[in-house]
């Protein structure tokens, strides 16, 4: 009979770190998070240098976004999957170095081809090292107070990263050139590596056999490869053309097959669909894919209005962002806090309506306005609203979540932060295209202005349809740690007693 230390040991207890490794350990995922959303957005401002550089058609420019996010996308479930079979560590540190290194062949690319296949292949990276950030930290800290506090760095850090783009882009690209803006991923790669070989613990993967659901893999990565490409193709085709219907369609069909395998075929699902029990993880998911539906999109429009209306350069319009970054990472660090006195629930829905209001104020751009009169106001508020809404909701959504399927939550919420994000700028971007389109004697710039206020008017809708679902839907004692799920504590705890008699 093992000694009784051995039976009470924690379950997990090898795979936490040391308490002065931890301080390393977060920065070294939060670090991760951020640079692989960052390169999300750092490509927008350089693209003008970038199709002069490698001589794109205006058609093909837009696969120099759109491969990563395709690749980012279809790929985020299979990386949170691969995290916890193989070790989150591991797949940790091999998608780190892979980010890396492809980033560098961005940087060296010399050819349309060539560049356009390592985006690709940085989005595939991305979609292994995302998830595995998310479920080091749920599972390396326990639940509450501790775990809120990493949950928080990493929302602030991912937003960061998001709204940081724009600025860091320009300024690379306009005082080193667009090379600049891949080569940076190579040392920050370095050190994400290195501090993650000290503090992060090896021992992470399951234990025994480890059954991979490939079909499950097959259909939802395809599925959602459909998906994405389908709404990007909207921007160039339009929603009624076969090129943007045929790969919608099809992308359906791959995700119903999918769901159907998952609950009747598959002995281990890819997605176990009892895990959208989880009342808290189906209403934050819904919550995340609203809140980036409405804000990603008006980064895009508001590059383009710094740019194009209010004719800054690529630095002056980085720094336009500024103030939206600044809020974003102030409301990030600020809501555990907040959510710790008032809940989830209410910190969550009151981020919404500021993001809401934030989209209502930038209604008002136009060519004979400026940055402070029609700008600032809007974009700040949208921006801490976003931060006050998105770290509660990651808290919710992986409240009372089992270590073994921490990877696997945590790709579902990248899936809905990206295919919200996407989905939102292929509808708004084409809504306003129209909009501008239709537009009778009126100048170009107003044209374009007008299609942008009608865009941030439904961006703002989407936000506040978010507020109505986090208040109605989200659990009312939710506070990302103090509240727990009852049945997800009894099933531990029968797991943990069973535990304990097989080793007596």
């Amino acid at each position: 009979m093992p000694p009784v230390s051995a039976i009470r040991k924690p379950v997990g207890a090898s795979d936490l770190p040391r308490p002065g490794s931890r301080g390393g350990l977060l920065f070294a995922v939060c670090l991760a998070q951020f640079m692989v959303i960052l390169d999300v957005s750092i490509v927008n401002v350089a693209l003008p240098s970038i199709r002069d550089g490698l001589h794109f058609s205006t058609i093909d420019l837009q696969w120099v976004v759109n491969a990563y996010t395709i690749a980012f996308a279809g790929f985020l479930m299979l990386g949170g999957r691969l995290a916890d079979l193989l070790g989150r560590r591991r797949v940790f540190l091999t998608g780190t170095a892979l980010f890396a290194l492809s980033s560098l062949v961005c940087a060296l690319a010399d050819s349309r081809g060539l560049l356009i296949g390592a985006r690709t292949l940085q989005g595939f990276a991305g979609a292994i090292v995302s998830p595995a950030t998310l479920s080091i930290i749920t599972s390396s800290f326990a639940e509450g107070r501790e775990r809120n506090r990493g949950l928080a760095m990493w929302g602030a850090m991912g937003a960061l990263g998001a709204s940081s783009g724009a600025l860091l882009g320009g300024i690379l690209t306009q005082l080193i050139g667009w090379p600049a803006i891949f080569v940076i991923n190579v040392p920050i790669g370095a050190v994400v590596i290195l501090l993650g070989l000290r503090a992060i613990p090896a021992a992470s993967a399951v234990q025994g056999p480890r059954h991979f659901d490939f079909s499950g893999a097959a259909l939802v990565t395809g599925g959602l490869l459909a998906l994405t490409f389908g709404i990007v193709r909207t921007n160039a085709a339009g929603w009624g053309s076969a090129q943007a219907i045929l790969p919608l369609a099809a992308g359906l069909a791959l995700i119903a097959g999918f769901l159907v395998v998952e609950a009747r075929f598959s002995p281990a699902p890819l997605v176990p669909l009892s895990i959208f029990r989880l009342r808290n993880l189906r209403a934050a998911n819904l919550v995340v894919l609203l809140l980036y539906a409405g804000i990603f999109p008006q980064w895009f429009f508001l590059t383009l209005y710094f740019q194009q209306v209010l004719h800054y350069t690529a630095i002056e319009a980085g720094l336009g962002f500024l103030p939206m970054t600044l809020s974003i990472f102030a409301g990030s660090t600020l809501a555990p806090r907040i959510v710790s006195r008032f809940g989830a629930r209410r910190v969550i829905t009151v981020g919404m309506l500021a993001a809401g209001t934030g989209g209502l104020l930038l209604t008002g751009v136009s060519p004979g306005g400026s940055y402070f009169s029609a700008v600032v106001a809007g974009a700040v508020v949208g921006a801490l609203g976003m931060g006050f809404s998105l770290v509660p909701a990651t808290i919710s959504a992986m409240e009372g979540v089992s270590s073994r399927e921490s990877g696997l939550a945590s790709g579902l919420l990248n899936t809905s932060r990206l295919m919200g994000g996407a989905l939102g700028l292929a509808v708004l971007s084409t809504i306003a295209d129209a909009q501008a389109k239709g537009a009778v004697g009126v100048g170009a710039g107003q044209a374009m202005t007008d299609g942008f206020g009608v865009a941030f008017a439904i961006a703002a809708a989407l936000c506040f349809a978010g507020a109505v679902l986090a208040g109605s839907l989200l659990r009312p004692g939710s506070s990302g740690g103090r509240a727990q799920q009852p049945v997800a504590e009894a099933e531990s705890a029968k797991q943990a007693g069973e535990r304990e008699l097989l080793a007596a």
